[in-house]
């Protein structure tokens, strides 16, 4: 027998605020959640499905379960004043396009595009900027498929938040396969095509091989990797066993391997519960049959994850199903970023307690991992050099290529969160990379100017 028969497949439901009373399990909680969930779902994304609510969410456990926290909006992820502004309008019967107004109004607060996604990452090809492509480090290049920006279930903590809210200038999104191959075939330095959104594997499998079958033909530039980032195996696995297209989506993972690229699925697991449901187990294997490897990464969120005992049982999970653990992310400076964030030293302590309890085989993962605007940015470690203690900090990947792998110092500060946070240790007046940083942002905007 094997995985898909193991598995009695299960009719998808998705979940919004339009549709919130279908949900049979908030029937038994205070009216004031769903109060709330109506008001924050406003301005932020709101999305989930019957797995999560069914199979996930520990019920009896509400407000503090960490998936429900990871999928429904809680009160506390917006500020007072724009709580309440939100809350009276849809009490005095506003028009719908009066709270979007005032909603955007929020949402263009909460930073919706950090770490240059907009003003830096987005390339300028043949006169113009290619808003469904980021080109952030040399080897690496982002693509996001129109047909895949949306996900199963929208995680509460999300940095690609403005891909959802109907932000339409802060959206990326592209249909074209062929603009990207002719930037693959200009750029020989790139290696990896990261396929990204939302969720590219929420598409069904004959429209996404409509974007992978090009690449896999043409075979543009010097591109030896194809990844695909994806939330899907811990929100629908039975996308890759009972749907009707999972035969497909399989034999594609196949085809991608056997054409003789790496195919590696970055695959987002927040908790160690969303990989012990068998539908979970069993897609994990179930990818990996096609010869693909599948990697997990997600950021240390207060109020789901902020635990060494969760990431040691996520890292030993994930090694026990086949799969490598490969990031632990500092929760990026954006959305409702002061309700999830934890300390830079709180998050390296939770790391390096998770870190000694797991053996060798876990010890893939790196972090914790700031992705900000100069590159991803570890927090290698904390000590004292004279009489000054400091934070360890060490490029893991550059906007420069150059400052990869190099270290520098911090001071220590208890209550930072961000890069944009510490000052540099020793007396000095800025960063090392902070000059050549400041030329980039002066580059980029003076084609927009000319443009």
């Amino acid at each position: 027998m094997n995985d898909q028969q193991k598995i009695a497949s299960k009719r998808y439901q998705p979940y919004n605020n339009k549709n919130i009373s279908k949900i049979q399990a908030l029937e038994g909680l205070p009216s004031s959640y769903k109060e709330e969930i109506d008001v924050v779902s406003r301005v932020l994304p709101f999305r989930t499905n019957n797995y999560v609510v069914d199979e996930l969410i520990d019920w009896d456990n509400i407000p503090n379960d960490p998936i429900f926290q990871l999928t429904f909006p809680q009160r506390k992820m917006l500020k007072w004043r724009d709580y309440e502004m939100i809350r009276t309008q849809i009490q005095q019967g506003a028009s719908e396009n009066e709270i979007i107004k005032k909603a955007q109004m929020i949402q263009k607060k909460m930073n919706p595009h950090p770490a240059g996604q907009i003003s830096m990452n987005v390339p300028e090809f043949r006169g113009k900027r290619l808003n469904g492509i980021q080109h952030k480090y040399d080897e690496t290049v982002l693509f996001f498929p129109t047909q895949g920006q949306t996900c199963h279930a929208y995680c509460t903590y999300c940095f690609r938040w403005p891909q959802f809210v109907g932000l339409e200038e802060l959206k990326f999104s592209s249909a074209s396969i062929n603009e990207l191959i002719l930037y693959l075939d200009s750029h020989p330095e790139v290696t990896d095509v990261l396929i990204t959104g939302g969720d590219p594997l929420f598409m069904s499998a004959n429209v996404l091989e409509k974007y992978i079958e090009p690449l896999i033909r043409k075979r543009p530039g010097n591109i030896s990797t194809i990844r695909f980032g994806t939330k899907v195996p811990a929100y629908w696995p039975y996308r890759f066993l009972t749907d009707n297209d999972s035969d497909k989506l399989i034999r594609l993972f196949g085809k991608i391997v056997d054409s003789g690229f790496h195919l590696s699925i970055m695959s987002h697991f927040s908790h160690y519960r969303e990989l012990e449901t068998d539908p979970a187990r069993h897609a994990i294997r179930r990818i990996l049959s096609t010869g693909a490897v599948v990697r997990c990464q997600a950021p240390l969120i207060r109020h789901i994850n902020d635990h060494s005992y969760i990431w040691t049982r996520m890292w030993k999970n994930q090694v026990a199903l086949g799969a490598i653990p490969y990031y632990m992310f500092v929760e990026r400076n954006t959305g409702p970023k002061d309700y999830f964030s934890v300390s830079l030293a709180d998050a390296y302590m939770i790391f390096k307690n998770a870190y000694k309890r797991v053996s060798g085989l876990s010890r893939t993962v790196r972090g914790p991992s700031m992705s900000s605007t100069p590159g991803k940015i570890l927090i290698d470690g904390v000590t004292t050099i004279g009489n000054e203690k400091v934070f360890v900090l060490k490029f893991i990947q550059g906007r420069d290529s150059s400052w990869v792998n190099k270290i520098f110092f911090a001071k220590y500060d208890e209550h930072s969160g961000w890069l944009d946070d510490l000052k540099p240790a020793f007396g000095a007046k800025q960063f090392f990379f902070e000059d050549r940083l400041a030329e980039m942002k002066a580059e980029k905007e003076l084609f927009e100017d000319a443009s």
